[in-house]
């Protein structure tokens, strides 16, 4: 029992779901660095299909169900275009900063989101592998009850400005992505009226989240 308790106490201090993904988009990152001198630069592979390490969240005890797939096509060098198809649950205002208040159960909905969206993004290398890149991506959502019941649908617009750099990996064949963003849903509608009492408590916006997206160059 003395090794137990100290162990579930270290578990429950990292079960944020944000930090554990910064703590893994660190270690890709300084893994992909030592063996980025065998990178090429592989212009003639104009395609590409990806994801994030956020699903990686699913292996959780409390999984969001989320699911990623990108497709994405180079226009030029320095110009790609992507589609993004995305699903997930969360169950409070995506507004909530880090620190004591996010994820604080006392803030959420009386359920949960259960939501289903299709983007377009475009990015823009800026020098080298670095790049920008904006996402508008649009949900249809779920709200469903502490019951599992749906309740109504409604629309979200959720629109990212990400910074980033792509780093190149097993010839070209493959990339990691490390990124910071910021968040933004003007649109956000017909939620319950106990949902939207939680989520006009919060911003529309977050800033300085952190991503980690990988694909395979083709």
């Amino acid at each position: 029992m003395d090794l137990i308790d100290p162990a579930l106490n270290f578990v429950s201090k990292i079960s944020n779901m944000k930090f554990k993904i910064s703590i893994i988009a660190v270690l890709c990152l300084l893994a992909a660095t030592v063996v980025q001198s065998q990178n090429t630069d592989p212009e003639d592979r104009r395609h590409f299909i990806g994801s994030t390490l956020f699903v990686l969240a699913n292996l959780t005890p409390d999984p969001p169900q989320y699911y990623q797939l990108n497709y994405g096509y180079r226009i030029t060098p320095k110009d790609v275009l992507s589609l993004e198809a995305i699903t997930w649950t969360y169950k409070g205002p995506l507004g909530r900063p880090y620190g004591p208040d996010y994820d604080n159960p006392e803030s959420d909905f009386p359920g949960k989101v259960r939501a289903f969206g299709a983007g377009l993004a475009y990015k823009r290398f800026l020098w080298k592998r670095a790049y920008a890149q904006i996402h508008a991506t649009a949900f249809h959502q779920n709200y469903l009850d502490e019951l599992n019941n749906k309740i109504q649908s409604g629309f979200q617009l959720f629109n990212t400005f990400r910074l980033g750099y792509q780093i190149r990996i097993f010839k070209g064949r493959l990339f990691i992505e490390p990124s910071v963003a910021a968040t933004f849903w003007p649109v956000n509608t017909n939620l319950p009226e106990s949902f939207r009492v939680e989520e006009d408590k919060w911003p529309n916006y977050f800033l300085f989240e952190p991503g980690l997206h990988f694909g395979v160059n083709f």
